[in-house]
This record gives structure tokens, sequence and C-alpha cells, in this order.
């Protein structure tokens, strides 16, 4: 039974930064997909970024690299999203998912069996 954790969602001023953390448990990332995404008020879901736990390959929303990076600690089973210079419209309720291999750059939220709760992201 897998079961994924995400803490480090709140609010911030312009310009503002936050890091996401998800810690996954009954699940291994060694040689697996993470992925955040998001859902706004009244918007479908978008695939914010992706991370393959072998090679640490990512992909990003078109939107946000540059200014968004994710990164893993496979000793942890934890994967982190930083977010730097928010933007009213990165305000979102952000979900941890996990999924196989194949098919992780693919940011399509459809693709992940396996979400979080969700924290909530706001840019105030």
């Amino acid at each position: 039974h897998v079961q994924l954790v995400e803490s480090g969602g709140g609010s911030v001023q312009t310009g503002g930064s936050l890091r996401l953390s998800c810690t996954a448990s009954g699940y291994t990332t060694r040689s697996n997909c993470m992925g955040w995404i998001r859902q706004a008020p009244g918007k479908e879901r978008e695939g914010v970024a992706a991370i393959l736990a072998a090679g640490g390959y990512t992909w990003y929303g078109e939107s946000l690299k540059g200014r968004f990076n994710i990164s893993q600690d496979n000793t942890k089973n934890t994967v982190y999203l930083q977010m730097n210079s928010l933007k009213p419209e990165d305000t979102a309720m952000y979900y941890c998912a996990a999924g196989p291999s194949a098919g992780c750059g693919s940011l399509d939220p459809t693709y992940f069996p396996a979400w979080g709760q969700g924290t909530q992201v706001t840019r105030l």
C-alpha cells in the first residue's frame, strides 16, 4: 500500500519561495517516477514536474522551467519541489504523485496511479 505525504505548503508574498516535500512509504522511489501535479480552483489538473528515480532525469511544465526545481533523496524516499519567484497563477493545491518509469516525462496527471492528499500553495 503506497502512501505519499506532502508538506511545505503555505502562503508567500511577491517573489517568495517555498519548498515542498513528499515522503513515500510502502513504495520505493529507487526505480520509479515521482511527480508534482497542481490544481487551481476551477481549473484542470496540471503537471508541474517529474523525476525518474533511476538517473534523476527531470521534466517540467513549459511555463515553470527556470523557476521550479524537482529533486530527490532516495535514501529518504523523499522528493522535493523548490519553487522560486512565485506568481499569483502558481496558487493551487499541489499533489505528490507516483507511477511507473515508462511515460514519466509525459507530466500527464492520469499517468500517476498513486497520489498524496495535497498541500496548498498561495501567492498572496
